[in-house]
């Protein structure tokens, strides 16, 4: 285990800790015993990026364009779409902002986020067409953390992020 002052070591999205603020307003509690010993020594710190970013509970579907990445969107190149024909990109970039200032201000380097999300996916994002598609390719947050030297990682890596938090804290 790293940091035994219970200090927060790594940001985890808060859906995954079955907080009910996906899109749908459904959790993806995710039930796993290293999770479960991280919060328990006060290493997580839950957030998720579209509430830091305004977005509402329940709000339509969003994708990232087709073929674009999360850092495209960044450079203006694209947009995020949700399924009724909104643009609530500035909102995903408010959320992926707030993000990173909450790992800044507590000094996170490993992130943990939701899988498949135009904002917390790291390896995998919807398709841009809303047909339940998963392409390659990371969110918006995922992508601004990656930039500033978070390690990011997704409910099916966590035995690697596990392992990258025990590289820290032997320094």
């Amino acid at each position: 285990m790293a940091d035994s002052t219970g200090r927060p070591q790594i940001l985890v999205s808060a859906c995954l800790l079955g907080a009910p603020v996906r899109y749908d307003g459904r959790t993806q509690d995710l039930r796993s015993p290293l999770l479960e010993e991280w919060q328990a020594a006060g290493l997580v710190l839950p957030l998720c990026p579209e509430l830091a970013g305004g977005l509402p509970v329940p709000r339509p579907p969003a994708e990232i364009e087709a073929g674009a990445q999360g850092w495209q969107v960044w450079l203006g190149e694209a947009r995020i779409r949700d399924a009724e024909g909104g643009d609530p990109t500035d909102a995903f970039k408010a959320g992926a902002v707030a993000a990173l200032a909450l790992v800044q201000r507590h000094g996170l380097r490993i992130a943990v986020l939701k899988e498949g999300s135009p904002s917390c996916g790291s390896e995998r994002i919807a398709s841009g067409h809303f047909d339940g598609v998963k392409r390659a390719g990371a969110g918006l947050t995922a992508a601004l953390l990656r930039q500033h030297g978070v390690q990011v990682f997704s409910e099916h890596t966590l035995e690697a992020a596990e392992t990258a938090l025990r590289r820290l804290a032997r320094g």
